[in-house]
């Protein structure tokens, strides 16, 4: 009959021990990240009875074999921080502290101030590291954005497409440059048609070249670049001279592309900076092209399609952009955009047996398995979604439906005792 009493403690304790685990995943039913667990019920070695007819047995009770978490997919949220991270996959963010590595689903992040990224209890990011050209590199490390810098670019070519007016005269005063670096008298007539493009030296600063288009001949142009001089902004300096012939059809028959044009931007970059003019690709030139995919001679006013040039200012981080496969690339303030560095996740063979560790942190354990590390989208670690988080996968209907089996539970192991009791108080009262 004492069995019964231990019994029946057991079972009060084995249920108000699942009741806490119900209680743990109800309170963090908001805790982004947050798996849920549940407690596993086994029965105690049990007595055996030997009888006439053979053995039987009887049970000792219940205890806690196990409460173990459930790592399946929760439930994703849109948000407005691009640092506000999710796994749609099996895969765990790594982050780091002095104290070593540890693993988490929640991925609530944002940049500290030495422009790394963080979760809220400080520990950073790893990921692969890219390196000053934006190349990733196999190296994990702390991922850090914010001391990045975009260098200057300095113009080594341009790409001009223009219309230039067939039926312009050969302009009456040859185009030249006075001793003040002025045009002569500033006059129109010494040239047809003009534009300006601006390019880079060396340093990133930038310098405004005026293209005067000069028609020579029938169906043939020349083209002046002419800038500021470096060692007096009033005057200007003619940097060179390209020609360009055209068909009868107004086709680009050669632009002469291989006439490098040289400029002296001043003493503190690069001198002389060559740039490469490119009009488009002619029927005369090697290999052929068909004379319209750049510069044209129509007969209609002259227009500008489109100027372009390889070279740009130095920038600093301004806004980034996550991919899917974990990619991070920095938006800088010239315009650029380059890779700094890519999210690295790690997958466990058996998560489950992981060691919690509390504000959302596992750590590996002997039965867990080392981790596979990897890129998102390979080894099947998912894929990483950039503006969402991943809630809690608690069910609060399936926890409220446990909890009241615990407490049904507790009470019916609480009768037998009560029961047990009564019955024990009947054998005393046998000796009255």
């Amino acid at each position: 009959m004492l069995t019964s009493l231990f019994a029946a403690i057991s079972g009060m304790n084995a249920n108000g021990t699942s009741l806490s685990v119900i209680g743990d995943n109800i309170a963090n039913m908001n805790t982004a990240g947050f798996k849920a667990s549940r407690a596993t019920f086994g029965d105690v070695l049990s007595q055996t009875l030997t009888g006439v007819v053979g053995s039987s047995q009887i049970g000792r009770g219940v205890f806690i074999s196990g409460i173990s978490p459930l790592f399946t997919q929760g439930s994703l949220e849109t948000t407005a921080n691009a640092l506000d991270l999710a796994i749609d996959g099996d895969g765990f963010f790594t982050v780091n502290d002095s104290g070593g590595k540890y693993y988490t689903r929640a991925g609530q992040f944002s940049i500290n101030k030495d422009g790394k990224i963080v979760n809220p209890d400080g520990l950073v990011l790893q990921g692969y590291l890219a390196d000053a050209s934006g190349n990733i590199a196999g190296t994990i490390g702390n991922l850090q954005i914010t001391n990045r810098q975009s260098p200057a670019n300095i113009t080594s070519s341009a790409d001009i497409a223009v219309n230039l007016n067939a039926s312009a005269a050969v302009p009456s005063a040859a185009f030249t440059l006075d001793g003040n670096g002025d045009l002569v008298d500033d006059d129109p007539a010494n040239y047809n048609s003009s534009t300006t493009i601006s390019v880079y030296d060396s340093q990133g600063g930038a310098h405004q070249v005026t293209l005067y288009f000069v028609k020579t001949a029938a169906n043939a142009w020349d083209v002046h670049y002419v800038h500021q001089d470096p060692a007096d902004s009033s005057l200007l300096v003619d940097a060179g001279t390209q020609s360009l012939t055209f068909a009868t059809d107004g086709a680009l028959i050669d632009d002469n592309s291989g006439t490098a044009i040289s400029f002296n931007f001043g003493a503190s970059v690069t001198t002389p900076q060559t740039i490469t003019f490119n009009y488009g690709t002619g029927t005369g030139e090697t290999p052929a092209g068909n004379g319209f995919d750049g510069i044209t001679q129509f007969a209609s006013d002259f227009a500008v399609m489109n100027i372009g040039q390889d070279g740009y200012s130095s920038g600093s981080f301004k806004n980034m952009a996550i991919s899917e496969n974990g990619l991070i690339t920095g938006v800088f303030t010239n315009g650029q955009t380059r890779e700094i560095g890519q999210i690295a996740l790690a997958r466990f063979v058996a998560p489950a047996s992981l060691t919690k560790l509390g504000r959302n942190l596992y750590a590996e354990s002997f039965d867990s398995g080392i981790p596979i590390v990897d890129i998102a989208g390979t080894s099947g670690l998912g894929r990483v979604l950039s503006n969402t988080l991943e809630l809690s996968n608690v069910d609060l209907a399936e926890e409220f439906v446990k909890m009241i089996s615990a407490q049904r539970g507790f009470q019916a192991n609480s009768r037998v005792i009560t029961t047990t009791d009564e019955l024990m108080q009947e054998l005393v009262n046998l000796k009255r």
